[in-house]
């Protein structure tokens, strides 16, 4: 190697190094056992990169992909979400980030577009939504006018824009979109480390959509602090719920199988107790696992882009009471914080980590916070053309009332009748009276459908008691699709996108949430619609087939068929009898004689 060489690499070492330690890049781990042996493990992954660095399309922590996408349809703010399974609140308690990570059932994406006007906004929004698509091999091009609104106060910008009139909101969502390993691949790739190096290496598709909820999340928005340049900020997270006896099946042998019988913790002092009758006894001990039985890999060191230079970073954080074992590799760095439950572990660089919990009683454990609000949202009614919807809300909290913004879109086949808009309180004392709306609801946007063209936007500026259950209900009505609207499984139903709650004026619950508000989504629904017969089609086209051959044939054979007397018919067919004949005759005596050959 020559001295020039070596010199380059020196200086390109040198340059990498003064990089990697003047990175604006982090990622952390959050673990939090759950009851009924779950664990919520959450990822987040942050970055900046310098507007004037973004703008002239020097990309080096912001992927390049995704920002020329945004620069190519003037996305100034982008929210994209890919969400399965459900929140189970009850034993879960609060969701993860305040629920400002979370999305509804499959796909939703809104973003902030600087546009002109209106059209301009929607066509650069398809170009958004189209090229989405491509890089995250989702049906995101799918999102049209029917599946695209334009919310009025149920969202915020999360960064900071300069005043201008040229921004327009535009919402979608898919919630029919199934989430699988074809769209954490392309997630990953994003990623500074791209899931060699630091805690993304614990990512898994087996693990992963195997969860009992998993919610993916890209949040781009712009930040101007008072003092600096303006960055753009690129956060990706990822939250999963993961059944940790489910997930510490080995890979050989995924297919759970029943306790052996001598394995078996039965309750012996039940009169019932026998041979072949067990009663399970209740454990006052945790389960133990590890990073590596759960997720199946160790996690590999922390990725050398990390910002290095922050004493109180730490990589893995996990949320257990202070007075439980728990176990990690050699040189790892703890420190308890002052709240008796979290603690967080500093990494080294370049080796494996792991983490061990392993079977011990369970003296205290780590208290579940209650939902600010508990919402549930159903379709009612019987029958093939008409309808309601019933929401739920109820407010566990006995002093203070809870101010919240609820944010629906309907297909535009789905009909609503706002007319029949009623609502029911409960309150302390159990009993259930109607009372008029305008107590409940404050303020009311609506967007009437379109048929074919856009679907319905209500959104209801909202107050519930204290202790109070209040009971919204409408009537609706299903119109009939042409029967090229259909889809293959009609008799499945039509998805409708869940339902958005925001949260007004409430207190954090974590200060993670980077004082984010409070967003709940319900579940999303199954509309039956009035389905034809699909053989009709069938039966029409051999109807008509034969009709058309019936009609063609006796038409045809009337035009070629020559008409001629009774004795000319008996003429011409002697003569045509003849002649077969004698034409097979000479066949014959060709054959017999070997005409065609020659013999010499």
């Amino acid at each position: 190697m020559t001295f020039f060489s070596r010199f380059s690499l020196t200086l390109l070492a040198l340059w990498s190094a003064l990089a990697a330690a003047s990175s604006d890049y982090h990622e952390r781990l959050f673990l939090h056992p759950l009851p009924q042996s779950s664990l919520l493990a959450s990822f987040n992954f942050r970055s900046n990169t310098s507007q004037q660095s973004f703008d002239n399309q020097h990309f080096r922590y912001f992927p390049r992909a995704l920002g020329q996408i945004l620069q190519h349809a003037h996305t100034k703010e982008l929210h994209l979400r890919f969400t399965t399974g459900r929140w189970d609140a009850e034993s879960w308690g609060p969701r993860p980030w305040n629920g400002s990570k979370e999305g509804g059932t499959g796909v939703e994406l809104w973003a902030w577009i600087d546009a002109s006007g209106d059209e301009e906004a929607f066509a650069k929004w398809i170009t958004l939504t189209q090229s989405l698509s491509g890089l995250f091999c989702a049906s995101l091009n799918f999102i049209d006018s029917t599946r695209t609104t334009r919310p009025v106060v149920s969202f915020e910008p999360a960064g900071d824009h300069p005043p201008t009139d040229g921004l327009h909101l535009l919402h979608g969502t898919l919630p029919g979109e199934v989430v699988c390993t074809e769209n954490l691949t392309p997630f990953l790739k994003l990623l500074p480390c791209k899931g060699k190096a630091g805690v993304s290496t614990l990512f898994d598709g087996h693990k992963l959509f195997d969860a009992a909820w998993q919610s993916m999340s890209v949040d781009v928005r712009p930040l101007c602090p008072p003092e600096g340049e303006c960055v753009v900020q690129i956060e990706q997270t990822v939250d999963m719920v993961l059944d940790i006896e489910r997930s510490k099946r080995p890979r050989d042998n995924p297919i759970p199988r029943p306790v052996p019988n001598d394995q078996l913790v039965c309750d012996t002092s039940k009169p019932y107790n026998s041979d072949d009758t067990c009663y399970p006894l209740e454990t006052t001990t945790e389960k133990g696992w590890s990073l590596s039985e759960v997720f199946g890999r160790k996690l590999n060191g922390v990725c050398p882009l990390t910002d290095s230079k922050d004493p109180n970073e730490s990589t893995v954080c996990l949320r257990v009471p202070h007075d439980r074992g728990v176990f990690t590799s050699e040189g790892t760095l703890e420190t308890k914080q002052a709240d008796g439950f979290t603690r967080c572990f500093t990494l080294k660089a370049s080796e494996p980590f792991d983490l061990v919990i392993p079977e011990q009683p369970v003296t205290s454990e780590v208290p579940l916070e209650e939902p600010i609000l508990n919402a549930e949202r159903t379709i009612v009614g019987h029958g093939a053309e008409r309808g309601g919807m019933r929401i739920i809300f109820g407010n566990p909290s006995d002093t203070s009332d809870v101010d919240f913004i609820f944010f629906e879109t309907l297909p535009w086949f789905l009909r609503p009748y706002i007319h029949t808009l009623r609502a029911t309180i409960t309150g302390r004392d159990g009993v259930r009276r109607e009372i008029p709306v305008s107590e409940i609801v404050k303020e009311t946007f609506y967007r009437p459908a379109i048929d074919r063209e856009r679907g319905t936007q209500l959104e209801l500026v909202m107050s519930v008691p204290a202790a109070s259950i209040v009971t919204l209900t409408y009537d609706f009505e299903k119109a009939i699709l042409r029967y090229t609207e259909y889809p293959p499984d009609a008799n499945r139903g039509f998805n409708v996108a869940p339902a958005v709650i925001r949260i007004l004026d409430s207190p954090h619950t974590r200060d993670t949430a980077q004082n984010a508000p409070v967003f709940i989504r319900s579940t999303s629904l199954l509309l039956p619609l009035p389905t034809p017969d699909f053989s009709m089609p069938y039966n029409v086209i051999i109807l008509t087939s034969t009709v058309i051959a019936l009609g063609f044939g006796t038409i045809f054979n009337i035009l070629v068929r020559r008409v001629v007397s009774a004795d000319e018919a008996a003429a011409l067919g002697a003569q045509t009898l003849k002649a077969r004949i004698l034409g097979r005759l000479v066949a014959i005596r060709d054959k017999l004689g070997g005409k065609g050959t020659k013999v010499e």
